[in-house]
């Protein structure tokens, strides 16, 4: 995790095969046992093992308190990794009826501490959770998906602003779980079907429809589309528009347009929400990713409610499972005039899973 002097452990390896020579134009092979050095050496690593010089490797481990706590987090990955990848396994097979898990399983823990410094504020340590139970049951069509929290039950600007925000200052969802079922309405367009309830008493059953469709305009542009209809019984129904553009900026840079427009039932109103992305990945470890953003809303007239700016360095500290951020962020909101308020946010990020998409 960083510190040059941490011991790498040995690589379980087979037999190796060399050459030797018994006489000059009669070469011989034979099997030997894998010698210390060929087991051990940096070279035999993948780039991804370690983030230290190769040659600090052979140095002598120091111990200390954070060394010791680190051995534990990277133990605990292996071992809790292992547990959520299992546990979506059994609940698959549960739920199909088959011998086997299906592939692909998306289940994952995500655990975080996350720390913001405001103007005036100083900075507060919040731990941040999040999972999904993704169990694909029958050809992968139907599918069980119990979630952390709902896109739906959460405004559209916090979800826009989600990175920039702790726990603290994240609106409360219960968890829900669904059967999702999807299908394809001709040989572009997605469909999901979700039918489901939130995990709370009383439980507030819902329903909503998803179709997305993509578009390959040529070697650079790309475009999404996604329509979302859905019904909570005790919050009524509401929808949602978006629709994403995309291209490649040459030396290693991307960039998203991003719009999209919700409509609030209980208020009676449309919010909306404009993003530019941009997004380079500096090295095999980290990525930058700087946004700017305009959100507004159709009440009591269409209006601007904040402007926003923040960047992203993110860093993979160890392996492809822990991660570190670090966002300075400036907002406008409306409702303090438009006056600039700064923001700073650090984070680290655990993911336990089998099988996850971290980009």
């Amino acid at each position: 995790m960083g510190n040059n002097r941490l011991a790498v452990p040995a690589l379980v390896c087979g037999g190796l095969l060399a050459a030797t020579a018994a006489h000059a134009a009669d070469p011989v092979f034979i099997v030997r046992e894998p010698d210390i050095h060929d087991v051990l050496s940096p070279e035999s690593l993948p780039p991804d093992f370690y983030d230290f010089s190769p040659d600090d490797y052979w140095l002598e481990p120091r111990d200390s308190y954070w060394l010791r706590f680190s051995n534990w987090v990277l133990r605990q990955e292996r071992t809790q990794g292992s547990r959520v990848q299992a546990l979506g396994e059994w609940a698959d097979r549960t739920f199909s009826g088959a011998a086997t898990g299906m592939p692909n399983n998306q289940s994952y823990l995500r655990l975080g501490f996350a720390t913001e410094s405001e103007y005036g504020d100083p900075a507060q340590l919040d731990p941040e959770a999040r999972f999904r139970l993704d169990i694909p049951t029958v050809e992968e069509k139907l599918r069980l998906v119990i979630e952390s929290e709902s896109d739906e039950l959460i405004p559209l600007a916090e979800r826009r602003r989600n990175r920039q925000l702790t726990e603290e200052e994240r609106s409360e969802t219960e968890a829900t779980g669904a059967l999702r079922y999807l299908s394809e309405v001709g040989d572009a367009i997605n469909l999901s079907n979700d039918v489901g309830v939130r995990l709370r008493f009383p439980t507030d059953a819902f329903w909503r429809v998803t179709a997305d469709k993509r578009w390959q305009l040529d070697d650079n542009w790309r475009l999404k589309a996604e329509q979302r209809l859905y019904y909570f019984h005790q919050d009524g129904w509401g929808t949602r528009t978006s629709f994403g553009a995309g291209r490649n900026l040459g030396n290693g840079w991307k960039f998203l347009s991003a719009s999209e427009m919700e409509w609030v039932h209980e208020e009676r109103k449309f919010e909306m929400a404009q993003t530019f992305n941009f997004h380079k990945r500096l090295n095999n470890r980290a990525t930058l990713s700087p946004r700017l953003g305009i959100l507004g809303e159709s009440q009591p007239n269409w209006r601007q409610t904040s402007i926003f700016a923040d960047l992203t360095y993110r860093h993979r500290l160890h392996s492809d499972w822990l991660y570190g951020e670090i966002i300075p962020a400036l907002e406008f909101p409306r409702d303090e005039s438009f006056k600039d308020r700064g923001s700073l946010v650090l984070r680290i990020e655990l993911y336990f899973s089998g099988t996850i998409d971290r980009s």
